[in-house]
């Protein structure tokens, strides 16, 4: 596929932990175990500090006879994500008024952060407008169906992983029977974060191409995967709707 960008880039995107927010609030819609999906999101995204340096420099970069800065790399993973993450704890517990005022502005401050992160692959990729316009549609569209069914497959491959633990751990006893688990599981597991490859894509300065090539089909994919499982939640919902109909009324 030219360029080679769309697919290193979807390749990096493979490596990625869970999405920081979106698969904890489709968890939430679903009713699913939210403090699940919020444990596993956090474990995630602190092993991806360092999980990916390691995957990026094993399997994609010594594939494209490159070398990548691997302890800039994790330096930068540490600023992006443990930083803030230790920054926002400290305030909550320790700073008087911090958390009772995000508790009684939890809806404003997460539209403000999903407008902020969304804002960051937008700048990169318009630094690379120049060669996006010289793309052709149709190998865009293809990045598009690629990055679709790396998330279907996604789908498939922790759906039978939550079935095969319940199976191992217990059958019908197991905590992975039990819906609400099973589908923060699914559901978390399922998606790739978008901002985290933003900034992993900016530590590389370069190594792997164009930047806005890199990000663009993966902010497809992104899409794609809220877009996909909001479909899926619905359909959980209608199912549990069919199987109740007194809960229901």
């Amino acid at each position: 596929m030219v360029p080679q960008e769309f697919v290193t880039g979807l390749a990096i995107f493979t490596c990625m932990p869970t999405t920081l927010s979106s698969g904890v609030a489709l968890t939430q819609l679903v009713g699913g175990n939210t403090a699940l999906a919020l444990a596993m999101t956090v474990v995630s995204n602190l092993l991806g500090i360092l999980i990916v340096p390691i995957l990026l420099s094993n399997f994609i970069a010594d594939g494209a006879g490159v070398t990548i800065p691997t302890g800039q790399l994790f330096r930068g993973l540490v600023i992006t994500l443990l930083v803030p993450l230790i920054l926002g704890k400290i305030s909550r517990d320790y700073i008087s008024g911090v958390a009772k005022y995000v508790d009684q502005n939890r809806k404003l401050l997460s539209m403000t952060s999903a407008v902020l992160l969304s804002l960051v692959p937008w700048m990169q990729v318009s630094k690379s407008r120049s060669l996006l316009l010289m793309v052709r549609p149709i190998i865009f569209l293809i990045a598009i169906g690629l990055g679709l069914l790396l998330h279907l497959i996604l789908l498939a491959l922790n759906t039978l992983a939550a079935k095969s633990l319940s199976i191992i751990s217990g059958g019908r006893t197991s905590v992975f029977t039990k819906n609400e688990n099973f589908r923060a599981l699914v559901m978390v597991t399922s998606q790739k974060t978008l901002p985290v490859m933003v900034a992993v894509v900016e530590q590389l300065r370069g190594a792997f191409g164009e930047s806005g090539l890199l990000i663009l089909p993966c902010v497809a994919a992104h899409i794609n995967q809220i877009i996909f499982d909001s479909f899926l939640v619905s359909f959980w919902l209608r199912k549990d709707q069919s199987s109740n109909p007194l809960k229901e009324a």
